[in-house]
């Protein structure tokens, strides 16, 4: 079966894990093997070890992000080799964009990216979503491999058990589980900070996507407004005519949560969709109350994915057919 190379930098450990487990069906059926630099064990040699994957694997996968970019062990080194076996066709490199960067002038931007359309994973407002795009791919990848003339060749001695090979055993040395966290707790303190970071994510998200709609959008005007701590508006206008208004707020008598209310009300007794924090046993995250036709309460959201929410509820009614 083809193996998997996670190509990434550390930075974005939490998200690689969150790919692996997206994959985990694919491992299940026997499909793929995965392998990254956190299964070296004790004693081994680093480099001679990452060396044999990234010359051996059939599937490289480029976990890419601003960090990624900036390493020079991922960049110059790891990217640089992967491209020459996918020249070579020893080898599938697939671009998984984690997060916004200016990827498309690296040597692997010119390989289709994925989730869809190369928008990074932490910009869904679904990231399961976002990933399960990308095992999806990873499948096609798998049987694209079991299909070449030139699958087995690529594949490391450890694979090879043709005529005159020996087997290496089983469980080779340092081989662990990748499965190793452990639940997590947070405190109330912990939901109500997450909570006000979430707040002043949003706000700095919508200031930020008004002047970019203004700049790209003639006759469009974006105008954001802080009224206090814990509350914004934000404002649309086509040739000087208000077409879109929002407030969005925290607190108050609605109790913990993030509201968003159409037009330019400030008294905060009324809401159209609403964030509030919850946990699972790793994380804490942001979901809707599910109000609007297109929200769903089952959804685990990032501040990126809440706020990309809420901004879409302000924008989506001008992007309509009229």
């Amino acid at each position: 079966m083809p193996n998997v190379f996670f190509s990434y930098c550390h930075a974005d450990e939490a998200l690689r894990d969150q790919l692996e487990k997206q994959l985990s069906m694919l491992k299940r059926q026997r499909v793929i093997e995965t392998w990254h630099d956190r299964r070296i064990g004790a004693g081994q040699e680093i480099d001679a070890a990452i060396d044999d994957h990234i010359n051996s694997d059939e599937i490289i996968l480029l976990l890419v992000s601003p960090d990624f970019i900036a390493s020079d062990y991922c960049y110059n080194i790891e990217m640089a080799r992967a491209m020459e076996r996918h020249a070579a066709k020893e080898a599938i490199v697939i671009p998984v964009i984690l997060r916004p960067c200016d990827w498309h002038h690296a040597p692997f931007g010119k390989l289709l990216g994925t989730p869809q359309d190369g928008k990074p994973v932490t910009l869904w407002p679904n990231q399961d979503e976002a990933f399960l795009q990308v095992a999806k791919e990873v499948r096609k990848a798998a049987e694209r491999c079991s299909l070449s003339p030139t699958a087995t060749s690529v594949r490391s001695d450890r694979d090879d058990f043709s005529m005159g090979a020996a087997p290496l055993p089983s469980t080779p040395p340092g081989a662990r589980s990748s499965n190793l966290r452990m639940a997590k707790s947070f405190t109330q303190l912990d939901k109500d900070r997450f909570l006000l970071d979430s707040f002043e994510y949003i706000s700095r998200y919508f200031e930020n996507s008004l002047t970019e709609l203004q700049a790209r959008n003639a006759g469009y005007e974006g105008v954001f407004r802080r009224v206090d701590s814990n509350r914004f508006a934000a404002s649309i206008y086509k040739d000087g005519h208000d077409v879109a208004k929002a407030t969005v707020f925290t607190g108050g008598q609605l109790g913990a949560g993030i509201y968003y209310s159409h037009g330019d009300s400030f008294g905060g007794g009324s809401y159209n969709e609403a964030l509030t924090v919850d946990t699972d046993d790793q994380s804490l995250y942001l979901k809707t109350f599910g109000m609007s036709f297109h929200t769903r309460q089952d959804q685990k959201l990032s501040q990126e994915g809440g706020a990309e929410t809420l901004w879409s509820l302000l924008i989506a009614p001008l992007q309509r057919n009229r």
